[in-house]
């Protein structure tokens, strides 16, 4: 880091890319913690300044500052980007001039559609700038106070294209993304509904009954008294259990726990703690309030004696009971003229209350403003059941990727009002499951119903097979949480990210990378009503893909619509991609598998390193963990060689010995020459512990191993192998047959399917009349 003081300018170089630029009348300047802002001590930079014809000019290798040294303005002050070749301005109003590729909102709450997003760090002009103008800070006594300043305090981020380089340095100015418990990955259950004990049991045991798995049971307000006295105002807020629900709230949490299940309550914690409270008496008696009185002790977070209290007399001793985080429902605004947001204090302490008892914390609330990534995971609100609703949210959680915000989880469904449609709540399921949380909620309607065994066949089945697909994506999903927390690298990566080199990657706003491996495009829109898909615009980029779902092989590079029935949305692994995934996906909890899935794209060499620890402790900073290499070697002559890497760590957190599904997808088997081989001995097809199978429609090979030791490891080979080709006649041939559209027209594109050559069907059916959703269909299949 380099700082170039003037009388009322500060400028500090904190990177060749991001700089501080800081304007003070008095010449007073900030070095404290701000909401945003926790670290700006950066390495050593060279820095070449040099003062010529009243400005200032300061360059690093990327950058290029000129500056009058007066009070910043448009004409004064402006950066270049050397590499990029656009110039930056001084301006901080948002109209997004400067090409802003956005970042987030704080709240989606009765929102039907698009809306107004804050902006991010990056642009399509290479630059964006970050506004710490007003952001309150932590003084001496380490509570957060608002500035008493009017200067100017903001961050130029020139990072071009080079977007991994900029979240890494954005982390480290603005604090780590931490890990999230495991359990937060898995499917959470949630409705805004009058539970008691025991219809919150039948609930549970019907999704056992129905083998959908469950990791998180959310119990909206109604777990706590809401009919109150007048005289106290409204049951909003509340903090005791409404016992004739909930006789013996132990029970009811050791239930399920037992269950395999986390527990969180909902908090609507505005009008603090009335006199209808169990703990009312010791809460007044510690804040100096004769109990008698029965006056409110306000909600107040800025106060260290009330938050110590509240901890101390009201949140602790209920998760001591087995709540295991709350779901802070803050709906009231920023609070009085000159507080500080309470929204974020509460985000805030309640984290930091749970980080010093060593507790991996958790909260569930909304978004406060840059710097809210450091308290996970996001409560996006109460949306509009609508097409319109679920077309936002892949773009709108992609996009918060730029200011470093990678934990959005959505009412999925939708929460209230529109109708009733059971194809888009199974759309929005399915991005769900390819979502950063999958928890689905509703209103109190008795028309909002997302039970599973509510829903007609074959919606019921659709989601029964996508709950269990999320957690099969367990040991994936926890992988890339620890590599967003260790690496910097967000689950959901707006496409530009990786293939920027396309220009279609600023223009797919419904597809998005899903950590390493994977590109997702979610669908959005109902299916045609004659011939029964949906489509989504994808880029598909160079190499090989392969849709995990029906093993469709793509090769980029292509920007195209993808079509997919019901139970299907594109989702591709690439060529070399490797997808760890749990064999166990029927069961409540989320504990490190016995049996692991491995999916592996043909036809290039891939590297993926599976992470695993206990889930819940604050021990995966002390590198309390596991590590599982998996190595692929694709040979061009067909042979392919998988290596299971001895497991690395602290073995007891995981099974010591495991079963191994590896899926291979994009291959044909040469039957002459196909072999299999473990640790260099040839396996026979009737071999008890080693079964292979192959899908021809699909062109995937499983190979099944079912002992693997976990700290030997093993290594397979698979030979007699070639590139799978698309069995795109029997594909359109099952297009048609779903389609409730013209038999004629279905027999024309089917006689020339099977009567012309690839090539000449492809010819034909541009020339043909029949309807263009058909042809562009029937193409994709072909490609």
């Amino acid at each position: 880091m380099a700082v170039i003081l003037g009388e009322k300018y500060r400028i500090s170089i904190l990177t060749h890319r991001l700089i501080r630029l800081e304007y003070q009348e008095d010449g007073l300047f900030e070095d404290r913690i701000t909401k945003a802002v926790v670290n700006r001590t950066f390495d050593d930079i060279k820095v070449k300044s040099r003062s010529e014809d009243g400005y200032l000019y300061v360059e690093t290798d990327s950058l290029l500052l000129k500056y009058d040294q007066k009070p910043f303005s448009t004409n004064g002050l402006e950066i270049k980007l050397k590499d990029f070749g656009t110039t930056w301005h001084y301006s901080i109003i948002y109209g997004n001039s400067d090409r802003n590729l956005l970042g987030t909102a704080r709240t989606l709450d009765e929102t039907d559609g698009r809306v107004m997003l804050e902006p991010g760090i990056f642009g399509r002009n290479g630059y964006a700038v970050l506004d710490d103008s007003i952001s309150p800070v932590l003084d001496e006594t380490n509570e957060y106070v608002n500035r008493n300043t009017d200067g100017l305090d903001i961050y130029f981020f020139g990072y071009g294209t080079d977007f991994y380089e900029g979240l890494r340095d954005f982390y480290r100015l603005c604090g780590k993304t931490p890990m999230i418990p495991r359990y937060a990955l898995g499917n959470w259950w949630s409705r805004y509904y009058r539970y008691s004990e025991e219809s919150y049991k039948e609930v549970v045991d019907k999704f056992e009954q129905e083998q959908i798995p469950l990791s998180v049971a959310v119990i909206d307000m109604d777990w706590h008294i809401t009919e109150v006295d007048e005289k106290y105002g409204t049951g909003w807020t509340g903090y005791t259990w409404n016992k004739e629900l909930f006789p013996d709230p132990g029970r009811f949490l050791k239930m399920l726990h037992d269950r395999g299940l986390a527990a969180t309550l909902n908090l609507h914690p505005a009008d603090g703690i009335r006199g209808f409270e169990d703990m009312y008496e010791d809460v007044a008696r510690e804040m100096g309030i004769d109990p008698a009185t029965e006056k409110p002790v306000e909600f107040d977070l800025s106060d260290s004696k009330f938050r110590d209290t509240y901890f101390k007399k009201v949140m602790n001793p209920m998760e001591d009971e087995g709540v295991d985080f709350w779901w802070i429902d803050w709906q009231q605004g920023t609070g009085k003229p000159d507080a500080v947001d309470p929204l974020f204090l509460l985000n805030h302490y309640h984290y930091v209350d749970q980080e010093k008892r060593n507790i991996r914390p958790m909260i569930f609330s909304r978004y406060a403003g840059p710097g809210s990534h450091r308290y996970p995971v996001g409560f996006s609100g109460d949306t509009i059941s609508s097409w319109r609703s679920l077309n936002i949210q892949p773009f709108f959680t992609s996009t918060s990727s730029n200011i470093g915000y990678g934990w959005w989880s959505h009412d999925i469904g939708g929460h209230m009002q529109g109708d009733k449609n059971d194809e888009r709540l199974v759309r929005w399921i399915e991005y769900g499951v390819f979502s950063p949380i999958m928890r689905l909620h509703s209103s109190n309607s008795a028309f909002m119903n997302k039970e599973p065994w509510e829903i007609d066949e074959p919606y019921r089945g659709v989601i029964r097979k996508y709950m269990r697909l999320r957690h099969a994506l367990l040991p994936y999903l926890y992988t890339e949480n620890y590599r967003a927390y260790k690496e910097d690298k967000p689950l959901i990566r707006p496409m530009y990210y990786d293939y920027h080199s396309f220009e279609a990657s600023y223009h797919v706003p419904n597809e998005y990378g899903f950590g390493e491996s994977l590109l997702v495009g979610a669908i959005t829109e109902p299916a045609d009503e004659k011939y029964r898909v949906a489509s989504v615009n994808m880029l598909i980029p160079d190499g090989i893909w392969y849709d995990i779902f029906n093993g469709r092989i793509y090769k980029g590079a292509v920007k195209r619509k993808l079509y997919r029935k019901l139970d299907e949305i594109p989702v591709l692994l690439k060529a070399g991609g490797i997808v760890p995934t749990s064999l166990n996906d029927r069961e409540n909890g989320t504990a490190n598998p016995e049996g692991i899935g491995l999916y592996i794209g043909a036809g290039a060499n891939g590297c993926y390193t599976m992470y695993e620890d206990d889930g819940t402790s604050m021990n995966y900073k002390k590198q309390q963990l596991v590590t599982t290499e998996y190595n692929v070697v694709w040979d061009e002559n067909g042979a392919i060689e998988i290596n299971i890497g001895k497991a690395e760590g602290i073995l007891s957190l995981i099974p010591g010995e495991r079963k191994y599904e590896i899926r291979i997808y994009g291959v044909d088997l040469v039957k002459d020459k196909f072999a299999v081989s473990v640790c260099g001995k040839e396996v026979l097809q009737d071999d008890q512990d080693i079964c292979f199978k192959y899908d021809d429609k699909r062109s995937i090979l499983t190979v099944t191993l079912s002992k693997v030791i976990s700290e030997c490891g093993l290594e397979l080979s698979v030979s007699g192998l070639e590139p799978g080709k698309n069995a795109y006649k029997e594909q359109v041939t099952d297009l048609l047959k779903r389609a409730w559209s013209d038999n004629c027209e279905k027999d024309a594109v089917f006689n020339a399917l099977n009567s012309l050559g690839h090539d000449d069907f492809l010819n034909w059916l541009k020339e043909d009349n029949c309807s263009e959703l058909l042809k562009d269909a029937v193409t994709e299949l072909c490609m």
